[in-house]
């Protein structure tokens, strides 16, 4: 099965000079805890999560409203293109410890996330999204 068939579309982008507050509340209304960031034409600059805001900005002591979402993005995503499949991004997944993946369009522009969550509810394997679960879920050493 391919990532286009289990992924969310239509991923809401923070660019990187939006300030973390911007970013945080974007997340509280979108109930999300992750959002990738986007550059011109929907190149993906990052990635922000709302553990990145509370360990890089608000554990740092920095204002909300004056800190760039840049500052305390992760810069390097791991992203899947939408025409892979299902068993490649677990993979990816597994090996990198993620829950979720950016997914690109062969023009490299951002068209959706996949989750954990959507490869269990949407995915034709169930031993799979387990086996990868258990495998993002170890603490690493």
């Amino acid at each position: 099965m391919k990532v286009s068939k289990v992924m969310t579309r239509g991923a809401t982008c923070v660019r990187p000079d939006d300030s973390v507050a911007a970013a945080a509340q974007k997340m509280r209304d979108l109930d999300v805890g992750a959002m990738p960031v986007c550059g011109d034409n929907d190149r993906l600059a990052g990635m922000i999560t709302d553990r990145d805001i509370t360990v890089r900005a608000t554990a740092g002591a920095q204002h909300p409203d004056g800190t760039h979402v840049r500052d305390v993005m992760t810069p390097k995503v791991i992203y899947v293109f939408e025409d892979q499949d299902v068993d490649e991004a677990a993979k990816l997944m597994k090996e990198h410890q993620i829950r979720r993946l950016a997914v690109l369009n062969r023009d490299k522009r951002l068209v959706g996330i996949v989750s954990l969550g959507d490869i269990a509810v949407e995915g034709d394997d169930h031993r799979q999204s387990g086996k990868t679960l258990e495998a993002v879920s170890k603490p690493t050493h």
